[in-house]
């Protein structure tokens, strides 16, 4: 029924003729509200976790668990920039229902296919809600710095000493394929999360964390200096030959995106100068690769049109890393800044197709709408437009500048010390894990056999 819908929409978008562009100023922030708010409600079209026998937190087919982590994300982003609460109580009742029994982003649902990278970004969606103060969940829930922290010490408990000399793998289970291949967006965002974490807490065993991922993901040529000037951020190395190569060269705006900012943030935490000067390479690199006139795009597939279903959202997740970037490093506002106003305008005038009128596509210095829609669409074009008013807004809170959210060194695991010192996997962290791993699994089969019965 709901690929029928999706073909109906198609074919009917088709027919409807481009309406004019969506009228934006961004120096009448009125203008960019009505805008955005049809945006939004164009991502929330494909939102179905609120319908009859659906799953809540989760969008319509086809898009993965992983993307739906994203669009809460960004719509945490939405009310902070918009002043626009229409749709918090979906982005709470989602954020706590998929955060799984432990809360710690490992769902019944997920708990045999979720990789590494799509844990994280539900952990990027909580940690955004806890530095912009998002409202926070119910005192018997947990809060999002704690699902945060959940979501690091899970992934930090994975990090693989046994290959490579560290590093996590894309998948968490062995029979998922992908499980050998260490990428950088599942370690880019453990690095992010670090990053993010010892800004927030002022913990530096976090810094530490941070640390050791970046120079792995450096020594692994994940992240290669063309020169001092410049930074390259690629897609991943098989474990084979101990990650010696060859290194899979492609480029996207969301792991470019993870590292920059984490930079940013571990600058603005440590004032460490070479914080701020791997931010300014990363910068340097991105004006080469995802900007055509200014206008970000997505350079490893969108000029020659084969973008897939995740790869459509890539650029929400740059955007609202860019922008934080420059909220932390006022150096860079000006250069940021630019990219961002150049985009939405375009976005903007791309955000014009469908039967609504507001459907948005994937090509942005195109004029007018090219055809394309979908759930990663309307995320990336909503990202562009409110993320203009990141110089009008406060920088990412932390728990010394009015950051309110409460959280525990030791969530999502049983052993970790309050403190969090770095975490060591042990030969009786294997064994623990193994013993979950069996507890998940006879569970699974004992709820089998008694639905059989």
């Amino acid at each position: 029924m709901l690929l029928c819908k999706l073909w109906v929409f198609g074919f009917l978008a088709s027919w409807f003729p481009s309406a004019s562009a969506l009228d934006i100023d961004l120096n009448d922030f009125k203008t960019l509200q009505n805008a955005s708010a049809l945006v939004a409600k164009g991502l929330m079209d494909y939102y179905t976790g609120d319908q009859y026998g659906q799953t809540i937190g989760m969008f319509s087919w086809p898009y993965y668990w992983w993307e739906a982590g994203g669009a809460w994300n960004t719509l945490i982003d939405y009310w902070f920039y918009m002043k626009n609460d229409t749709y918090n109580d979906k982005v709470t009742e989602a954020l706590l229902y998929q955060s799984g029994d432990n809360h710690d982003y490992v769902p019944l649902n997920q708990s045999t296919v979720e990789g590494n990278d799509d844990q994280a970004f539900w952990g990027i969606a909580v940690l955004n809600a806890a530095e912009r103060k998002f409202p926070n969940p119910p005192d018997d829930q947990p809060q999002w710095l704690y699902l945060g922290q959940a979501v690091f010490n899970t992934m930090a408990l994975r990090w693989d000493t046994a290959t490579c000399g560290g590093g996590l793998r894309w998948q968490i289970f062995t029979w998922n394929t992908g499980y050998d291949y260490k990428n950088t967006v599942s370690n880019g965002a453990l690095f992010h999360i670090a990053a993010r974490l010892a800004y927030f807490t002022g913990n530096s065993s976090y810094v530490d964390w941070a640390e050791r991922v970046y120079d792995w993901m450096h020594d692994v040529k994940l992240i290669e200096p063309e020169n001092d000037d410049n930074k390259y951020v690629y897609d991943g190395v098989d474990v084979s030959n101990n990650c010696s190569g060859p290194v899979t060269r492609i480029v996207w705006t969301y792991n470019h995106g993870l590292v920059l900012s984490g930079c940013a943030y571990l600058y603005k935490e440590t004032g460490d100068k070479i914080w701020y000067n791997r931010s300014k390479a990363f910068l340097e690199t991105a004006a080469k690769l995802f900007y055509n006139d200014s206008i970000l795009y997505e350079y490893s597939c969108q000029q020659s049109k084969t973008c897939n279903v995740d790869q459509r959202s890539f650029k929400s997740y740059y955007s609202t890393f860019l922008a934080a970037t420059a909220q932390l490093i006022p150096d860079f506002r000006e250069q940021i800044m630019k990219v961002v106003n150049a985009t939405a305008y375009a976005a903007a005038q791309a955000c014009v197709g469908g039967y609504d009128g507001h459907t948005c596509g994937i090509n942005w210095n195109q004029k007018g709408w090219d055809g394309q829609y979908g759930l990663g669409e309307q995320m990336a074009a909503l990202e562009a437009l409110v993320v203009t008013q990141a110089m009008n807004k406060p920088a990412p809170y932390n728990s010394t500048n009015g950051g309110n959210s409460t959280g525990d060194g030791a969530a999502g695991t049983q052993t970790a010390p309050t403190n969090l010192k770095p975490l060591h996997i042990t030969a009786g962290s294997r064994a623990g894990a193994g013993i979950i791993t069996c507890v998940v699994g006879f569970s699974i089969i004992a709820s089998f056999l008694w639905l059989v019965m």
